[in-house]
């Protein structure tokens, strides 16, 4: 009974994973996520649950919790940016081959709440903005890294950084809903909805320069399969839905 409900909630997902009939083990998969990801894929954890069997968990984590995890496990699966992707390919921690894009999460723009949202429709509208601001926050992290070249290629640097506030641990946005500083900016899909702060919206042009995110099997898994199972459906047709949803582009 428990199969025949299992293939159930694969067909009406629209995605048959390998296997799956009769299928007698079920995995405990664990995905170490990156901030900006950890939405998109907790969505998709999920629908994989629902249509596997397997359950996902998805943990957040950063220093040496992380490096703990990397080394010594429990994790099956991991999503980051490109960089720190290929910096722990290069020392062993993924498998090859199997490392995957899956997304794509536009910049965006919020205020604390009740404030007035700056006209960000053009470039030279979100220059003025941003040179109207009181004080501006973003990370150090791709977002961060992000937000600093479009501010770079408008030449604002030098004239925004007694202004500027780079956040160092936690999502900008749950500073900005603090009063640390008056216009934030990192990827929408962490800022929308959250409470003490109003969302304003992408930046124009050029100036919205996403941040991906892929994924990749760990060498530490005890389920790599399972973990691969999970992969294929992270792309298929039927996950981009569930992505949008978390306010992020499936990568084509």
């Amino acid at each position: 009974m428990r199969s025949h409900t299992r293939i159930a909630t694969a067909c009406v997902l629209g995605f048959v994973l390998p296997g799956l009939p009769g299928a007698a083990h079920t995995a405990e998969l664990i995905i170490s996520s990156n901030q900006g990801a950890t939405p998109g894929v907790r969505e998709l954890a999920n629908a994989f649950t629902r249509a596997s069997g397997h359950k996902v968990t998805v943990v957040q984590e950063a220093g040496a919790a992380l490096e703990k995890r990397l080394n010594e496990g429990p994790a099956d699966l991991i999503t980051s940016n490109p960089e720190p992707i290929e910096a722990l390919a290069q020392k062993g921690k993924i498998v090859p081959g199997t490392v995957t894009p899956f997304v794509l999460a536009s910049l965006g723009v919020a205020v604390r709440a009740g404030a007035p949202k700056p006209d960000i429709s053009t470039v030279e509208a979100y220059k003025a903005a941003l040179l109207a601001a009181k004080s501006i926050g973003y990370s150090f992290g791709c977002s961060g890294t992000n937000v600093a070249k479009g501010i770079e290629e408008l030449g604002l640097t030098e004239a925004l950084k007694a202004r500027t506030i780079r956040t160092t641990s936690g999502p900008v946005i749950d500073a900005l809903a603090k009063g640390d500083f008056e216009l934030g900016l990192q990827q929408t899909n962490i800022m929308v909805g959250i409470p003490g702060t109003d969302y304003v919206g992408i930046p124009p042009g050029a100036m919205n320069k996403p941040c991906p995110s892929s994924v990749a099997v760990l060498t530490v898994s005890k389920n790599p399969e399972a973990a691969r199972e999970m992969i294929r459906f992270m792309i298929s047709p039927e996950a981009a839905p569930l992505l949008r949803k978390t306010h992020v582009e499936p990568v084509k």
